[in-house]
């Protein structure tokens, strides 16, 4: 073979090489972004069956207009859905309710970084629930 063509192999082969690590990286990347959303799809609806709790009567298995009875364990997460785990990731009352609020943790099945699952907080008050923050 002569030069030219090895040099069109040696450059045909870096260019797919660049072209596979760059597939591979959008990739992961897709992967964690769509984890992301889904966690927080997931935690909005936890925060809405949370405010639906809050405004039901206490006498009809709701909390009175209170949050105090969600409590930071599995018995207060089962108040307001029966799976804690589900194929995006696993959720808990982080931070027990109160009279006025509380807060819910989802951690997604997708690395963050390269130690870090995604890790993301809703704060849920009476009226409002604050915007999911990302922690890792």
């Amino acid at each position: 073979m002569g030069q030219q063509q090895l040099l069109l192999i040696i450059l045909g082969v870096i260019v797919v090489g660049i072209t596979v690590a760059v597939g591979i990286t959008m990739f992961i990347d897709d992967a964690v972004n769509a984890n992301r959303d889904a966690v927080t799809n997931d935690l909005v609806d936890l925060a809405s069956r949370a405010q639906q709790y809050f405004r039901r009567p206490a006498a009809s298995g709701g909390g009175g207009n209170s949050f105090a009875g969600l409590t930071a364990d599995a018995a207060g997460l089962r108040k307001l859905t029966t799976k804690a785990t589900n194929g995006n990731g696993v959720y808990a009352i982080q931070t027990a309710g109160t009279a006025t609020g509380l807060e819910i943790r989802g951690v997604g099945t997708e690395q963050g970084d390269a130690t870090n699952h995604i890790t993301m907080e809703i704060h849920v008050f009476t009226d409002r629930a604050d915007s999911v923050v990302t922690i890792h």
